[in-house]
């Protein structure tokens, strides 16, 4: 039954304004036919005892605007076209953005909403919400509950509406949800519904849950021929800055032309052979080793530095994501080298010169897929020390179904769209430039990869490369004397910037006074865990 909770949303409330609906957004180009497989992209996935169908058309119910603050209006739908034999688990919330929108016709809307969730029997929990525009409890086969043993926690991870009102003190909240652990060894399936409250504290228990996926074989996702031709159809070209230095190679490149492994307590180094075989495998970051540039009085060691893009390749990690309902493929790429920073202070650019550097630098973007259809659902730009998952109707294409990744000048982060990216307070405008724009310098890595792990698959299916076992550091320990550079920067700025040092130096990245050598792929925390975000 329903009515434990029930919230009432008036929009004679809130303000007027004219409402669009939104188009929906489809890929520039068709999918193609994937190869052969077991379960990828069949439509429907089995969880063990529950099978799941992914719903893709809305009926829109309601939408709702707040008079005051940043919330935008958002609407709630119900699924539409149910498969015969499925039933709906929970309603569906999205911002109305003002993008991808179409000249339909404009309603103002002016109907109050009901909120309903649904009062569970003993042993079962429910997914989601339910919403109406009248006030009679919905009927019981409006949607299901899940036995409690079919299900995991979940979290709200993203503030999608939030009311302030001055006609009532009640907050009304609304999030998305995800699974409260993630990785690719974890089994949470997220359902697409949506958490909505009055009172809510970070830390709560939600009232809603998440599925689960029992079914151990994780037959939804991609074979071996399935994953290149993911690759092939959706991989990224990615663009370094027209004005970049220090661009990306192969990791045997780098090995071939005279990088060194040095040990604690050695003073000199050792070649490293090009597949890496003679690293230190296994174990964790001790800080007993460390990669390093050939010596100073080598010839070559600034050609090491500036990279050869010619032989640079993405190196890919496919997992499942989201308890196999999704393929992640993070894609990993090297640079032998990051270049130094450039602070922005208001309306000026201080180039640093030894600030920011460091040897060996690791970057990825993973790109996440549909298992139900084989579609790409978004794309996560890592951005140093965290980054952010851009949906697929977000992306800027260059060719089919393909986007672009930018790299940012010196220090490579990816991001979506050209431009200039501060790390910092974008509030104040200080920070650290990330500048990316499109330039001669790419890899298409459609092409250029190589596929490095894929645990899913079976052991020997995909063999690893020695040097993805190497789990120290692959450039040494930098540090900047307390901030000097910084310090003898903002001691020249004018005035009305110094209003202290110490106050402005903490709107500065941590990383501009130290840099601890860079670890590699399998030693980062999502290598088994999910994107930071």
């Amino acid at each position: 039954m329903f009515g434990r909770d029930c919230w009432c949303w008036d929009n004679n409330n809130v303000s007027d304004y004219n409402y669009v609906e939104p188009k929906s957004f489809t890929l520039p180009s068709p999918l193609p036919q994937w190869p052969q497989g077991k379960g990828f992209a069949k439509g429907k996935i089995s969880l063990g005892e529950i099978e799941a169908v992914q719903i893709t058309k809305f009926k829109k119910i309601w939408n709702c605007s707040p008079l005051f603050g940043k919330s935008k209006s958002v609407s709630f739908y119900k699924p539409d076209e149910t498969p015969q034999g499925f039933s709906i688990i929970g309603h569906y919330c999205q911002p109305d953005g003002e993008k991808n929108i179409t000249g339909y016709r404009k309603r103002l809307y002016k109907e109050v909403g009901y909120i309903w969730l649904p009062n569970a029997p003993v042993g079962y929990k429910p997914m989601g919400f339910v919403v109406t525009v009248e006030p009679n409890e919905p009927n019981l086969d409006e949607v299901r509950c899940v036995r409690t043993d079919l299900t995991e926690k979940c979290e709200a991870c993203e503030v999608v509406f939030s009311s302030n009102s001055l006609f009532t003190k009640i907050q009304f909240q609304v999030w998305k949800t995800r699974p409260c652990k993630r990785g690719m060894l974890c089994r949470g399936v997220s359902v697409g519904t949506f958490f909505c409250c009055t009172s809510f504290m970070k830390g709560d228990d939600l009232s809603v849950a998440c599925l689960k996926n029992l079914d151990s074989s994780l037959q939804a996702m991609p074979n071996l021929e399935q994953v290149h031709a993911l690759i092939k159809h959706y991989g990224p070209t990615v663009y370094f800055h027209p004005n970049e230095i220090y661009l990306p190679s192969s990791v045997p490149w780098f090995f071939k032309n005279g990088a060194l492994l040095f040990k604690d307590g050695k003073n000199n180094g050792i070649a490293i052979d090009s597949k890496g075989s003679n690293l230190p495998a296994g174990g964790r970051n001790d800080g007993k080793y460390w990669l390093d540039l050939p010596s100073k009085d080598v010839e070559n060691r600034d050609v090491v530095k500036c990279g050869k893009t010619e032989t640079a390749e993405l190196y890919v990690h496919v997992k499942p994501a989201e308890g196999g309902t999704f393929t992640d493929l993070a894609m990993w790429i090297f640079c032998p080298f990051n270049g130094p920073a450039t602070l922005k202070v208001g309306l000026l650019n201080l180039a640093m010169n030894k600030v920011g550097e460091h040897v060996g630098d690791w970057e990825h973007y993973t790109l996440r897929m549909s298992n139900f259809s084989g579609e790409i659902w978004s794309v996560y730009f890592s951005e140093h020390s965290g980054g952010e998952w851009v949906d697929a109707r977000d992306l800027e294409f260059i060719e089919g179904n393909r986007s672009i990744v930018y790299a940012s000048r010196n220090g490579h982060a990816s991001f979506p769209h050209p431009g200039c990216y501060l790390q910092g307070s974008t509030k104040l405008g200080i920070g650290v430039r990330n500048d990316c724009a499109k330039s001669k310098y790419y890899v298409d890595s459609s092409s250029k990869y190589q596929i490095i792990a894929a645990e899913y698959l079976g052991e020997g299916t995909i063999v690893e490369p020695p040097w993805l076992q190497y789990m120290r550091e692959w450039g040494p320990t930098i540090e900047y004397k307390s901030g000097y550079e910084v310090d003898e920067i903002i001691n020249h700025l004018p005035s009305f910037f110094r209003f202290s040092v110490e106050s402005l130096v903490e709107l500065f990245p941590t990383e501009l006074y130290g840099e601890a050598g860079p670890t590699g792929p399998k030693e980062k925390n999502n290598w088994f865990g999910d994107e930071r975000w």
